[in-house]
Parts: C-alpha cells; sequence; structure tokens
C-alpha cells in the first residue's frame, strides 16, 4: 500500500466492531490491532499477559490511585499508556492498520491518515447478539451490554477529550444494524479507499 491509513473502530458492546473491523482489515490487506497488542507489550516488558488483561480498557480505580503531575500509582493508566505507546510508535513506523478500541481515535488523532469510526446498533439487536454469543438470558444480556458500554465510556473519556460516540470527533457513526454486520463493513472499506484517494 502506498500510503499510510489508519482505521480506528470505536464500538457500542456487541454491535459488530470488531467483525467489522477484521472484515476490513482482511479485505485491504491490513493488519489488526486489538487485545493481541496486550501479547507483544508483555513481551517487550517482560510481562504476564493475565496482568494485562485483567486492567485492560479498564477505567482507574479512584480510591486505589494517586496521581501526582503527570505520573500515576494506578495500574490501569500504567498499562493504558503501554497500549497508547504501543499504538504510536506503531503509527510512527508507517505501518497501515486498523486498530479496535484502545482510544485509538484520540491517541492517534493528529495523524491525517486516520478514519475514526464509531459502530453503534439498535438495542433489540445488540441484546440478541449478546444472549447468542454468551449463552445468557435476555435480563443478563441487558445488564452486561449496559456495563459493558458504561465501562468503555468512563475509558475512552478519561484518556480523550472527545466524548465516546459523540458523531463531530468521528469520520463516521454507523448503526450496523440497519445493513447487517457484512454489508456494513463493506459500505466502510469501499468509504476508506475514497477517503484514501483524498489523503
Amino acid at each position: 500500500m502506498d500510503k499510510q491509513v489508519i482505521v480506528s473502530i470505536s464500538r457500542e458492546f456487541c454491535s459488530g466492531g470488531h467483525a467489522i473491523g477484521e472484515y476490513i482489515a482482511k479485505a485491504m490487506g491490513l493488519g489488526l490491532v486489538d487485545r493481541n497488542m496486550l501479547d507483544e507489550i508483555a513481551q517487550r516488558k517482560n510481562i504476564r499477559i493475565e496482568y494485562l488483561e485483567k486492567y485492560d480498557e479498564k477505567p482507574r480505580n479512584l480510591i486505589l490511585s494517586r496521581r501526582v503531575g503527570a505520573f500515576s500509582n494506578s495500574i490501569e493508566d500504567i498499562i493504558a499508556e503501554m497500549q497508547f505507546e504501543y499504538l504510536r510508535d506503531k503509527a510512527s513506523s508507517g505501518e497501515s492498520f486498523v486498530v479496535v478500541g484502545r482510544c485509538a481515535d484520540s491517541v492517534l488523532g493528529s495523524r491525517k491518515c486516520l478514519i475514526p469510526i464509531f459502530v453503534m446498533g439498535d438495542e433489540e439487536d445488540k441484546i440478541a447478539e449478546a444472549c447468542r454469543r454468551f449463552g445468557i438470558g435476555r435480563e443478563e444480556a441487558v445488564s452486561k451490554m449496559r456495563r459493558h458500554d458504561r465501562t468503555r465510556k468512563q475509558y475512552h473519556n478519561r484518556y480523550s477529550e472527545n466524548k465516546w460516540g459523540d458523531s463531530r470527533y468521528y469520520d463516521i457513526c454507523i448503526n450496523s444494524s440497519k445493513l447487517g454486520i457484512e454489508k456494513t463493513a463493506v459500505l466502510l472499506t469501499e468509504y476508506i479507499r475514497e477517503r484514501m484517494e483524498r489523503f
């Protein structure tokens, strides 16, 4: 690929955002960065992967953490910064990739090659997907969905000046329920290709 492109996918829980990210990465021959970045970080820093996974995309615990100036003793803050550093290094290398979550729309926001996307879905479709994926009932699915979206929002808004899901900070906010996951992914892939022509 002649031009660098970085696609960031922010998403509501069970909206299909991750699957859309996978489709775009495969269709365009790009690497996919998601939880797999933790494996590389763990190896580089000689940290147990389970430790990183426990605090991945979690807002800091205000009771158990302290900040003095730019320094924090919060495990969540430290692990978030490791991921942000990983993304900045990857972007600075000139590599093109798709990244799911991790505040990438904000961390890499100054780069002209960034295309930030937010994926949402109709509530009933997301509940049905949670029931199917996790083998749980409706009530548990609703609780799980709200808990995950609340955590994602808190995490994003903690580390970003942009508000999670606010359409002003994304190229596109799209409801995957309207066309389905695959057709939404196809549409977004075409949009990304068209945008790249204008870099």
